[in-house]
């Protein structure tokens, strides 16, 4: 059995096998991509049970990357892998620079904004439920809680500097440039 899955986060998924060999096609959700392949260990849910599976080779092929499953010669054994998730320990995540977050680190953090015509009034709009990778620039997906001002869901631009402000892991906080009416 792996590690506990408080640990774990999710690095990528299994897309479909690629030949015949034991070779599938993953998804990454590092950047770059080919960082997926750093991770000295990954782990895959399968009905509920969290185990190991080792990657002897990588490669990049078109936007993403293949690989070959240790002890995986045939395509209808890689083809049981395809649709799940590779997880990695979160202690082996490269440590970011002052400012920069992953995107597990915000969600859940309450969203407050301004009401409108008062630079000084903050409302809370809600909790960062997730993110889209949109291309021009990721948007947080802002869910209403109980305690927010409606319930309405915001689609609002991650831009540091800009709609984004003060964000504060320690107080479970992300202030942003956001009318009620926008």
């Amino acid at each position: 059995m792996g590690r506990p899955e408080a640990s774990l986060v999710t690095a990528g998924k299994i897309t479909g096998c690629y030949g015949v060999k034991g070779w599938v096609k993953v998804h990454s959700y590092t950047d770059p991509v080919e960082n997926i392949s750093r991770f000295g260990s990954w782990q895959v849910t399968r009905r509920s049970v969290t185990e190991a599976v080792e990657f002897d080779q990588w490669k990049r092929h078109g936007k993403g990357m293949v690989a070959h499953i240790a002890g995986v010669d045939d395509r209808d054994l890689a083809e049981s892998f395809k649709g799940l998730e590779l997880l990695v320990d979160a202690a082996d995540l490269p440590e970011l620079e002052e400012g920069d977050y992953y995107w597990r680190d915000l969600q859940g953090l309450q969203v407050w904004g301004r009401e409108p015509g008062s630079e000084a009034e903050r409302v809370l709009l809600g909790e960062v439920d997730y993110l889209i990778e949109t291309g021009a620039n990721d948007v947080l997906v802002v869910v209403a809680t109980a305690d927010s001002i409606d319930d309405r869901e915001r689609l609002i631009p991650y831009l540091p500097g800009d709609t984004v402000g003060r964000v504060s892991l320690e107080d479970g906080t992300l202030e942003v440039d956001w009318y009620l009416d926008e």
